[in-house]
């Protein structure tokens, strides 16, 4: 088996090493981590948030948005996936689609908008 830094170890010790690239702003490297870790633990919610972080901060919105379809689609209340998918939205130009997702994140933090 040919490894390399990145999927080296146990998925601990990956979890942890993806925590310090994102820590240390290295998205990319992040996400290479972080992207075979989602494949090997697919229904842990934790690692594909991180993974969907890296890829926005990296400027992979597609990516972002695959990842973070699938924790809403999971978890509907899951409030910090829903703000970063409208975000996501967003920063693609697709405000439309964004809205409900932002509204939703922010009646899930408490945040309603005066009527």
């Amino acid at each position: 088996m040919n490894t390399t830094y990145y999927d080296h170890g146990t998925p601990a010790e990956r979890w942890e090493r993806a925590q310090l690239f994102f820590g240390a702003r290295d998205y990319a490297g992040a996400a290479r981590v972080l992207a075979a870790l989602v494949e090997e633990v697919p229904e842990q919610t934790g690692p594909r948030l991180l993974l969907a972080r890296a890829y926005y901060h990296s400027a992979q919105l597609r990516r972002a948005e695959t990842e973070l379809r699938v924790i809403v689609e999971r978890d509907p209340v899951e409030h910090y996936a829903r703000l970063m998918l409208g975000r996501t939205l967003q920063r693609q130009g697709r405000h439309e689609e964004a809205a409900p997702h932002l509204r939703i994140a922010s009646a899930l933090a408490g945040e309603f908008a005066d009527v």
